[in-house]
């Protein structure tokens, strides 16, 4: 579990942040890594279970891929494939395998 701290330092060491609120609680967020100059990884968009399903996630994902496009900054991100179909229905395309290393946190 990431605490407050966490949260914050995620997004102020981030060049492009996001969240959405229903009143003080916080219920969806994302965010980009980038220099600014050409590419920006799209990570950390998530919503609330109780929340998904109501245009919260594809508000936010619009949203960053317009700030990227505004400051000419390319959206890249690595998901599961579950969500590629979903990705794809904001352009997103295929362009190479990725791979992680899990460490215990």
């Amino acid at each position: 579990k990431l605490t407050v701290n966490d949260l914050k330092q995620m997004c102020t060491q981030s060049w492009y942040a996001i969240y959405t609120f229903d009143e003080q609680q916080l219920v969806g967020m994302g965010r980009v890594i980038s220099d600014g100059v050409i590419t920006g990884v799209v990570c950390g968009v998530c919503v609330l279970p109780s929340y998904q399903s109501k245009g919260i996630g594809k508000e936010m994902l619009n949203r960053i891929i317009e700030h990227c496009e505004q400051n000419r900054v390319i959206p890249q991100l690595m998901c599961v494939e579950s969500l590629e179909s979903y990705y794809e229905t904001f352009g997103f395309e295929k362009f190479t395998i990725g791979m992680t290393k899990n460490i215990n946190r």
